[in-house]
């Protein structure tokens, strides 16, 4: 990468500016530092102010890379004691950290909640509550977007002209519901799963994960607040996501709501 950098100053390097080369290597330094700062810091003061969610490990990995590259090309460039320059690295790199952790940090103090839920104590409350939410049609139609969908919301392998009994609607609406809260809970740290996910506030995020999906769910604000301890603003950040196909839809808003609620439930 700094070969490929180096090549392109080569060409550039005007004869008027003397050691041009170095100057215009460091001035693109600096400004690669200064937009991986930016990258870990703005997302987050955006949600905050905007309420606008986002996927964090984008601007996270991007960050991450423009500041080692910014910072290994002032060691490269500089003409100073490398020691002194890894001081400098490390020191802007701790406050990068600080001022990330500073601003995602939750802005209400952590509420232990009650003890974790099993699978079927959470499948108990889950299944008839997102049943009611989807709805039953045994012919496949076509979803708010304009997915093909049958039963209850399901939508692996179908196609316009399926059919299903009722009985075989809730058996895979079963698996199914299963199978989201699973691949939901891998976003979710061990203290979250042991203090802060009862039955109903994990039927909540599992009907938000069958809606989305579990990876959408997952790293969403909801899942970060939840995990941070900040129970009530993760239950808040679940009524985000009302909106398809850039539209708010009145049914989705109603829906986030109810989630809310039950979420919030056992929040003491």
């Amino acid at each position: 990468m700094l070969r490929f950098f180096r090549n392109i100053l080569d060409r550039a390097t005007p004869s008027l500016v003397p050691d041009a080369r170095r100057v215009i290597a460091l001035s693109l330094s600096f400004w690669m530092q200064v937009a991986g700062l930016a990258l870990l810091i703005l997302p987050e003061a955006w949600y905050r102010l905007t309420d606008q969610d986002y996927d964090p490990n984008i601007a996270w990995w991007l960050a991450v890379l423009l500041l080692l590259f910014g910072l290994g090309g002032r060691v490269f460039q500089q003409g100073v004691s490398l020691w002194k320059e890894w001081l400098r690295i490390v020191a802007v790199a701790a406050i990068a950290f600080v001022l990330a952790v500073m601003l995602a940090a939750p802005s209400h103090a952590a509420v232990p909640a009650g003890p974790a839920a099993t699978e079927a104590e959470t499948l108990q409350i889950a299944v008839p509550f997102i049943a009611k939410e989807e709805g039953m049609r045994n012919w496949a139609y076509l979803d708010a977007v304009g997915v093909p969908t049958i039963c209850i919301g399901s939508t692996r392998g179908v196609k316009l002209g399926m059919y299903k009994t009722d009985a075989e609607c809730l058996a895979l609406f079963k698996i199914e519901v299963a199978e989201h809260r699973n691949g939901l809970h891998r976003y979710f740290t061990p203290a979250t799963i042991a203090v802060r996910l009862p039955p109903t506030r994990d039927a909540a995020y599992t009907s938000l994960a069958f809606n989305v999906g579990p990876a959408g769910a997952g790293k969403s604000t909801a899942t970060r607040r939840l995990n941070a301890g900040d129970i009530a603003g993760g239950c808040q950040a679940l009524t985000w996501f009302d909106k398809a196909g850039h539209r708010r839809l009145r049914g989705l808003f109603e829906r986030r709501q109810r989630e809310k609620a039950l979420c919030m439930q056992d929040l003491h």
